[in-house]
């Protein structure tokens, strides 16, 4: 793999974005506990979703930081072991009390939420050229993922001017969860265990520090705010 500098705005990407969700998921916490009533609780509250973020995000960082994920061969590899924790903890959380709570929010703000996914669209198709990121996981090959990140701002302004209405909510963020596990799947078969899409178009930047962020984070972040989207539009009215 080449090198890479923290100094390179796409690979600084992979850090700001994951910061940047993580205290938005912190301000959700709060936001949410003062929403249902328990105002008084909301600190406590955020408190807890930091501290679990920030240890989330440490132990996967020191994980690929010892080259633990590059074990490509072993039976289950460990980044496999990394996908099911990512899609177990993102279901725990949507489905969780707590994902009751963020489901209450105005599902403009859940919405927009996912716009996200525009800048790190951008960032992973700048990594492209750099050769660090095969280039059937970007926007130039088989990702179209960028187009949930984009469609993300336009369906939260309709969502909160009251146009669409839940029907537009409920295409959206089928079409995007859609898209969501396209690029997951590429992303999976990419990797040297598979190699669906040649030797020299490998996927192993995400086994290293701060790319690891990328599916331990965003794609954790993207899940489950779809699926929180799923039960904020059961629950309620858009």
């Amino acid at each position: 793999m080449p090198s890479y500098s923290l100094a390179d705005p796409p690979v600084l990407a992979f850090v700001l974005l994951p910061a940047a969700l993580a205290i938005v998921f912190v301000w959700g916490v709060a936001a949410a506990w003062r929403r249902t009533g328990q105002p008084a609780r909301a600190g406590q509250a955020a408190l807890r979703a930091a501290a679990g973020t920030l240890i989330w995000m440490g132990v996967t960082f020191a994980v690929a930081d010892r080259g633990v994920l590059l074990d490509w061969h072993r039976t289950p590899p460990p980044f496999a072991l990394l996908v099911v924790s990512i899609v177990t903890l993102a279901m725990a959380i949507a489905f969780s009390p707590l994902g009751a709570r963020l489901a209450q929010l105005p599902i403009w703000t859940l919405v927009a939420v996912q716009a996200f996914r525009l800048p790190l669209e951008i960032a992973m198709h700048a990594l492209v050229s750099r050769g660090l990121m095969p280039d059937q996981m970007s926007y130039s090959g088989r990702n179209f993922d960028i187009l949930t990140g984009a469609t993300a701002i336009v369906v939260a302004a309709l969502a909160r001017a009251g146009m669409g209405g839940r029907r537009l909510v409920a295409v959206w963020n089928i079409a995007g969860l859609a898209l969501l596990v396209n690029i997951v799947t590429v992303a999976i078969l990419s990797t040297p265990r598979f190699a669906a899409f040649g030797p020299d178009r490998l996927n192993v930047f995400i086994a290293h520090p701060p790319f690891v962020w990328l599916p331990a984070v965003l794609v954790l972040a993207a899940v489950a705010g779809h699926l929180i989207i799923f039960r904020a539009l059961r629950s309620r009215a858009v």
